[in-house]
This record gives C-alpha cells, sequence and structure tokens, in this order.
C-alpha cells in the first residue's frame, strides 16, 4: 500500500503560465516557494526555502492563470509526478517531478510592494482529482518550463 498526497502554503515565486494542449485543454505551470524557519544549534535564525513546480489543469487551470500572480500565496493540495523525455539537443533522458494540483485554495491577496495590503479576496476553486493527461499532452518543451 502506499499513499501519494501533497499538501503545501506558499508563494509564488513566479507567475503562472497558462498554455492550451492540441486538444484545447487549458494546463498553468507556476513554482510555489515554501518557507521554513528554524534555529541552529547555535540558536541562530534560518531559514530554509523548497521551490516546487506545480501544474493545474482544465478550469482551474484558467482560474490560476487569472487570480494568482507572482508573491501571491496559495494552499495547494496534489499528487507527486515525475515526467521524462528524451532531450531534443542531448539525446539524454531527462525527468522532472511536479505536483499535478487537484486543489488550489487563492489566498489574500498580492501584497503592495512595502504595504502588506492584501487586494484580492481569498476564492477556492478545485478540480476532479481523476483528469488524466500524457506527457505528451503538454503544449511546450519541458526544459524550457521553468527557465
Amino acid at each position: 500500500m502506499s499513499f501519494n498526497k501533497f499538501i503545501g502554503l506558499g508563494r509564488l515565486s513566479q507567475s503562472p503560465e497558462l498554455k492550451y494542449t492540441q486538444s484545447g485543454t487549458a494546463v498553468c505551470n507556476f513554482s510555489l516557494a515554501l518557507n521554513e524557519t528554524y534555529r541552529d544549534k547555535n540558536g541562530q535564525k534560518q531559514e530554509k526555502v523548497e521551490f516546487v513546480r506545480i501544474v493545474v489543469w482544465g478550469k482551474l487551470a484558467e482560474l490560476c492563470n487569472q487570480y494568482l500572480s507572482k508573491g501571491r500565496q496559495a494552499y495547494i493540495e496534489g499528487k507527486l509526478e515525475t515526467r521524462s523525455w528524451d532531450d531534443k539537443d542531448t539525446g539524454k533522458k531527462m525527468y522532472r517531478t511536479e505536483i499535478n494540483a487537484t486543489t488550489v485554495q487563492f489566498l489574500g491577496g498580492q501584497a503592495s510592494e512595502g504595504q502588506g495590503q492584501e487586494s484580492k479576496p481569498s476564492q477556492d476553486y478545485s478540480v476532479a482529482a481523476d483528469a488524466q493527461f500524457a506527457a505528451e499532452d503538454i503544449p511546450f518543451s519541458p526544459r524550457h518550463m521553468w527557465e
């Protein structure tokens, strides 16, 4: 038995990128920064940041593109998936692990620079967890997705 569930709360480290598959299905990609604060063995405050790639499909992808932007806080639920492809330039097998999001909550709004004010209200949308898409449905080169 196994369990594949991701839950994360963080801020977008880049604005969402919306594209469409050849069949017309929306797919949105962005990166989520997950910050962790802790004290080291000397008692000094330290911060560690993990960046997680997020992929969202369908109507939820369109909503993410509309309401999310760099710096905006979001709560994500989904599952880990690893895709592979052959790099066109080198011929090497490439791998990417990302979160296939099934639930996205838009929290607060994007903070205004230097003011910390919230702009847009919270909104919660989700997409059916049984939506399946193959790597070839993605309408752009995986190696250029996160540059």
